[in-house]
């Protein structure tokens, strides 16, 4: 997988509809929700959604997986644990501040994420 910058992860989720989309794919858990229900969730348009669910393929953030004539996307746990730990690598000068989740984050996730260059 490419080596995508945190701010290229924050810009997609950044938009309104994609948060609330990552944010109901994220509550789903692994199993996932197909791509219909999504827009009926949400209120949205069927090109609405696929313009943002592409956009969140597109840099990692979500997977599509095809079940007969459905497609279920769900949240990718470990790019979304990725980001968090990049986001607390420092947190409160290492003291431990952390919620449980961001402090084995920290310890175990790999670095696929970077700061960008200045």
């Amino acid at each position: 997988m490419e080596t995508l910058t945190a701010a290229e992860f924050l810009a997609a989720l950044g938009h309104e509809t994609r948060l609330a989309i990552f944010r109901l794919l994220v509550e789903a858990g692994p199993e996932g929700v197909n791509a219909s229900a999504i827009g009926e969730r949400l209120e949205l348009a069927p090109a609405t959604l696929s313009f943002h669910l592409a956009h969140l393929s597109r840099v990692c953030l979500i997977k599509g997986k095809q079940e007969g004539r459905f497609i279920f996307y769900s949240a990718d746990f470990t790019v979304m644990d990725d980001l968090l730990a990049f986001l607390t690598r420092n947190c409160c000068q290492g003291k431990s501040c952390l919620p449980k989740t961001a402090k084995r984050s920290c310890k175990t996730a790999p670095t696929r994420i970077k700061a960008r260059k200045s």
